[in-house]
């Protein structure tokens, strides 16, 4: 599945690495940058999470939120953001199993993980740039970038 450019992006309801429901519709008003990865402790996903977090306000600020989606369990997020010292919402999309992975078209069926989405939403729920990396295929984050300057 294939989301469109300029529609209405999926809505998804998760846990955070703290236990607190996050739904897209509740960040209306910013930019979210929406970034699935496969496995949280896996050595790309945790090499580009921490790049994110190094250039955390890039991603993060009054007009931008960061939030991060994997199919791993709530308590494995939790422990995973706060060993790396992420500052961003870790989301959880256990179960059902990686219904929102599905929605944005990006899980694996074979593997049982998302693959490298990456989706902006606008401050209006809409969907403005997308890009899917496969599952060894670390993100440029300096494309990111560019499409949030919009």
């Amino acid at each position: 599945m294939t989301l469109e450019i300029g529609k209405p992006a999926p809505e998804f309801s998760l846990l955070n690495q703290h236990g607190e429901t996050i739904t897209l519709s509740s960040l209306r008003g910013k930019k979210v940058v929406v970034l699935f990865y496969p496995f949280s402790f896996s050595g790309i996903c945790t090499g580009e999470l921490c790049a994110l977090r190094d250039d955390f306000s890039a991603f993060q600020n009054d007009e931008v939120q960061l939030v991060a989606i994997s199919c791993d369990p709530m308590y494995a997020q939790r422990a995973y953001a706060e060993k790396e010292g992420y500052k961003f919402p870790v989301l959880a999309d256990f179960w059902p199993h990686g219904a929102a992975a599905k929605a944005y078209g990006v899980f694996d069926e074979e593997r049982g993980c998302a693959v490298r989405g990456t989706f902006i939403i606008d401050q209006e729920g809409v969907l403005r740039w997308q890009i899917v990396n496969g599952l060894g295929d670390a993100r440029n984050l300096e494309e990111y970038k560019a499409a949030l300057a919009f």
